[in-house]
């Protein structure tokens, strides 16, 4: 079976939000499926002495733009929110502790974790808004803030982004492996698909 393709997404970024809308898609096109990894950027910042585009001015005003206009182009609902950047450790967290419990939930909560984010503005750094959207989705809501705490799903989410960084070359969000082989942002999928297609080049 062909390998899935992995996925390295931070929850606060709009890329990667609207890469995580046409993943799947792209993924069932081709027979593959997705492995999501979500990690942290802040650490990429820390590493590469960078900072999120919106904190350059020029890049900035030019990135909330082209935001709203990837978005259309896609057809993605999208609401800049009020609150950018913003703490995503929970969320990350939040997700490798389903994927380690309640696999079948995961990938709809990364999603519903998006939406509330990217389209509802709703404040995802906050552990009470994370709980009541996995409550949503039939996830005990006690449950799952206990997890977020749990000494291994904390190491979890520090291995992966060590990991991304360290050995991967991750510097971004969206950033996809297709059989080892890097795309980094969320207009690149419609070159992985044509990489797909043909096999590479």
């Amino acid at each position: 079976m062909a390998a899935p393709l992995e996925f390295y997404f931070d929850f606060g970024s709009p890329y990667g939000y609207i890469g995580a809308q046409r993943i799947e898609a792209l993924a069932q096109k081709h027979g593959r499926s997705v492995d999501w990894r979500p990690m942290l950027l802040g650490a990429v910042f820390k590493s590469e002495g960078t900072q999120p585009l919106v904190q350059y001015p020029m890049k900035g005003k030019y990135s909330t733009h082209d935001f709203n206009r990837s978005a259309r182009e896609h057809g993605i609902a999208f609401r800049m929110p009020s609150k950018f950047p913003l703490a995503t450790i929970g969320a990350c967290r939040g997700t490798y502790w389903l994927k380690a419990t309640d696999p079948d939930r995961a990938v709809p909560f990364i999603k519903a974790v998006y939406a509330a984010y990217f389209v509802e503005d709703r404040d995802i750094s906050s552990a009470e808004v994370l709980a009541e959207i996995a409550a949503s989705l039939g996830v005990d809501a006690k449950a799952f803030l206990a997890g977020l705490e749990q000494p291994e799903i904390k190491a979890k989410l520090r291995e992966v982004t060590e990991d991304a960084i360290q050995q991967r070359g991750v510097f971004g969000s969206p950033f996809t492996f297709v059989d080892g082989e890097p795309f980094w942002g969320a207009d690149r999928l419609d070159q992985i698909d044509r990489w797909l297609s043909r096999g590479g080049w």
